[in-house]
């Protein structure tokens, strides 16, 4: 063998002895160094991604909504336990509007109350009223605006209720027809659920989500009469736990329930028929006997008053 091929090899293998030390060594290192390197990349990419979509986002998103969830949480800080979980009852009746929490309802209802305070002073101190009555203007503006946003939660709740005690005979007819058809009590509650609309239709529909998450159907249909307040539906969920747990055909105590709430339905019809009336009688005396006086005894008066 030449020298220089010997030569060649020795070096070669000094070559590939040194180079697998120094891998051994520090190859780890190496590649640990490049991946922090990437995840650096990536992470700035991110924030950059980030920062640019908190500036696309909206005034409300940016500002309004970080600065109504700290007013929030310092309100939840200072208000009585036993207060939230009123207010959240009360929400629940109501179905929940614009999703608001029991804090984001309270930090609503006091703008409302401070925006009627407001405007109200503005519009005594324009129209050149006194101190006085700019203090009582702001008075009347701040109980105004109170009692006007407890009217419109009362209100909310009052109509939903009555959506859900018309609505509660035709979903029992549908619910019955469902069950006697051959399908089991989870499957008739999401047809009605397809073919019905409204506050009963979003109950079951929440109901039925409860019971996906693990829920029994006793305790999700308690909590659904605990959510709406309805005694006619509490009614009809304590007929069906009982059926439930005495293994009575969900069938025939549909029914009843259905004809029993046709029942109270017309009879209701017939209360409020029978208090028309009497509903009428303040109107009646306040703005068309006065009006039908005047037609009548004007000509006389007025006569009467050219002889004298």
């Amino acid at each position: 063998m030449p020298l220089y091929v010997a030569v060649s090899f020795v070096f070669l293998a000094i070559f590939c002895l040194v180079f697998g030390v120094v891998k051994l060594l520090i190859g780890d290192q190496l590649v640990l160094k490049d991946r922090l390197q990437q995840m650096e990349v990536q992470m700035t990419k991110k924030n950059k991604l980030g920062y640019n979509e908190e500036l696309e986002a909206d005034f409300t998103t940016r500002i309004i909504k970080p600065i109504s969830d700290k007013t929030s949480g310092l309100i939840q800080k200072y208000t009585p336990v036993r207060q939230i979980g009123f207010i959240e009852q009360k929400l629940d009746y109501a179905g929940r509007p614009n999703n608001w929490s029991a804090n984001q309802y309270l930090l609503t209802q006091y703008l409302t109350t401070l925006a009627a305070a407001i405007l109200a002073f503005v519009i005594a101190w324009v129209s050149g009223a006194g101190p006085v009555n700019r203090i009582l203007a702001l008075l009347v503006g701040l109980i105004g605006g109170y009692l006007m946003f407890e009217l419109w939660m009362t209100s909310r709740i009052s109509a939903r209720r009555k959506a859900i005690e018309k609505a509660l005979p035709d979903v029992l007819d549908l619910l019955t027809i469902s069950i006697e058809a051959g399908l089991g009590f989870d499957a008739a509650m999401q047809r009605v659920v397809q073919k019905s609309s409204g506050p009963i239709s979003e109950e079951f529909n929440q109901t039925l989500q409860e019971m996906r998450i693990g829920k029994t159907r006793r305790e999700a249909l308690s909590d659904m009469s605990f959510r709406t307040g309805v005694p006619n539906l509490s009614r009809f969920v304590a007929s069906l736990i009982q059926a439930d747990q005495l293994g009575i055909s969900l069938g025939n105590v549909l029914r009843n329930q259905s004809d029993q709430m046709r029942i109270l339905r017309r009879q209701r019809v017939q209360e409020e028929a029978q208090k028309a009336p009497i509903k009428m009688l303040f109107p009646t005396m306040v703005f068309i006997l006065p009006t039908m006086f005047i037609v009548l005894l004007a000509p006389a008066i007025v006569q009467l008053a050219q002889f004298l």
